[in-house]
């Protein structure tokens, strides 16, 4: 009992302050009560092609870990409701209220270096306290600025919720990579992101059901309740519908924080101490070609699917005539398809290797957006649904393959790559200008090129050099 309690405690510290202490670093197996923890030196280093998918003993943090994949959809996907909702609450423009990508963001682009550097220190624990804290604060913030109905005042909380996401991501994924053997990484990613479009599915229909009143009043009621000095209190209404949502899913997710805080987590950080840091002699980062790919790769992928989905409902209206409501039904039917896709592409990493899967996906999606210009209409519709599915395995996989062979740079390699989600920010006004310029269809070709680019990627750059991994497993 005396020994379950002092590995229990090393645990607990070297989870938050990043130190792992003597006993701990001369035994690396931790017990605890969901098994043995074992550290990465051992499984999670060597090749082991029959390696479980989850070590035993890892469980439960995995478990934990992979929620927040779940709770991370929700916010990203609450943000197109938020847009039509404070369009209308604040009666502001299209280009006001896309201040609310903008600040999310700038959010994730601005933390993630921040993020990575903590982790280094801290560890993969740390960051995701920290994450899941300015998660769940921001969230709470809704009340305030809905009390005081301004809207920089949620934009400021949007950006800190954007700002806990860069923790999350930051500290997640590779945390997902390195709690197995490398040989099944891209295997238990694809797994945990698969939960990431449930929670866009829950967020579409909550968003839906609790944000979105129902009532959109024309000129002529407008006037009527200027006139009976009733428009103002409806604005205000329609300002509150968005507080409980949110005030509600900041307290889950501060809740899911106190679970992680009193949840040990096994060593598994390549870079978690300064030993180990200073054990490795590799290049840096920007002179590792995998990475570096991976990094452009991963730019093109959030900006090719923040594009095409953006651009869905207009695309549908305009080629089919279908409403606008008709239209949001086939945009949360390419959620689905993304959802059923990483469930899918998790099975088949079974059998083929991630690079190839991921070049075969990334040629199709090159086909099927060009047949999205070339074929405007219901066919144009069908394969933007396909284009989600075979989306859904390319950012856990490129993330997965940017961060192999790391070692010791792990955590800032991954912050890298997490920031290359800007790649959103940057393509999709891209696209709009073309839409608007040569017609909605031909939009598509951004995203088209975006696939081709990463099928070069996946196909050519995808893969460390070989002394990257006898570095890593030597050290």
């Amino acid at each position: 009992m005396e020994r379950f309690t002092g590995d229990l405690a090393c645990a607990e510290n070297e989870s938050v302050s990043g130190v792992a202490c003597g006993s701990c670093l001369e035994d690396e197996s931790l017990s605890i009560s969901t098994g043995s923890i074992g550290s990465e030196h051992g499984e999670a280093r060597q090749g082991n092609p029959g390696a479980p998918l989850i070590p035993a003993g890892r469980f439960l943090p995995f478990f934990l870990v992979t929620a927040l994949f779940f709770l991370w959809g929700i916010p990203n996907n609450l943000n197109d409701i938020l847009i039509r909702q404070f369009m209308k609450s604040f009666e502001i423009n299209r280009l006001q209220a896309g201040l609310v990508q903008s600040a999310f963001y700038m959010g994730y682009f601005l933390v993630a270096m921040p993020a990575g550097q903590l982790m280094r220190k801290a560890g993969y624990k740390a960051g995701i306290l920290v994450g899941l804290c300015l998660y769940g604060v921001g969230c709470i913030l809704f009340w305030p600025a809905a009390i005081v109905a301004q809207y920089w005042f949620f934009l400021m909380a949007l950006f800190i919720i954007a700002s806990g996401l860069a923790f999350l991501e930051t500290a997640s994924s590779p945390f997902i990579v390195q709690v197995g053997a490398m040989e099944t990484a891209e295997r238990r990613l694809n797994l945990s992101q698969a939960f990431n479009p449930l929670g866009s599915i829950s967020a579409v229909l909550v968003g839906s059901r609790f944000i979105f009143s129902g009532v959109e009043l024309n000129k002529a009621q407008v006037a009527a309740m200027q006139t009976a000095g009733t428009y103002q209190s409806y604005l205000r209404s329609e300002t509150l519908r968005v507080v409980v949502p949110y005030i509600g899913l900041g307290a889950i997710v501060l809740i899911w924080a106190v679970l992680i805080a009193r949840t040990p987590f096994p060593h598994v950080g390549l870079d978690y101490t300064a030993k180990e840091a200073a054990g490795d002699h590799g290049p840096s980062l920007w002179k590792r070609r995998h990475f570096v790919f991976a990094v452009l790769a991963q730019f093109l992928y959030v900006g090719a699917q923040v594009s095409a989905w953006s651009y869905m409902i207009p695309y549908v209206q305009v080629y089919t005539k279908a409403a606008e409501r008709s239209a949001g039904y086939w945009l949360t039917g390419t959620l689905v398809a993304f959802m059923a896709g990483r469930f899918i592409s998790t099975w088949i990493l079974r059998f083929v290797p991630a690079a190839r899967l991921l070049t075969i996906y990334a040629v199709l999606n090159t086909a099927i957006c060009t047949t999205v210009v070339l074929r405007p209409g219901w066919l144009g519709v069908a394969c933007l649904v396909a284009n989600s599915f075979f989306m859904s395995m390319m950012f856990p996989t490129i993330f997965a393959l940017g961060v192999k062979g790391l070692g010791a740079r792990t955590k800032t390699g991954g912050a890298l790559i997490v920031m290359a989600i800007v790649g959103g920010a940057a393509l999709t006004p891209i696209m709009g200008k073309v839409c608007d310029a040569a017609g909605m269809r031909f939009g598509y070709l951004v995203p088209a090129a975006c696939f081709a680019v990463i099928a070069l990627y996946a196909w050519l750059w995808a893969h460390p050099e070989a002394e990257e991994l006898v570095e890593q497993q030597a050290g």
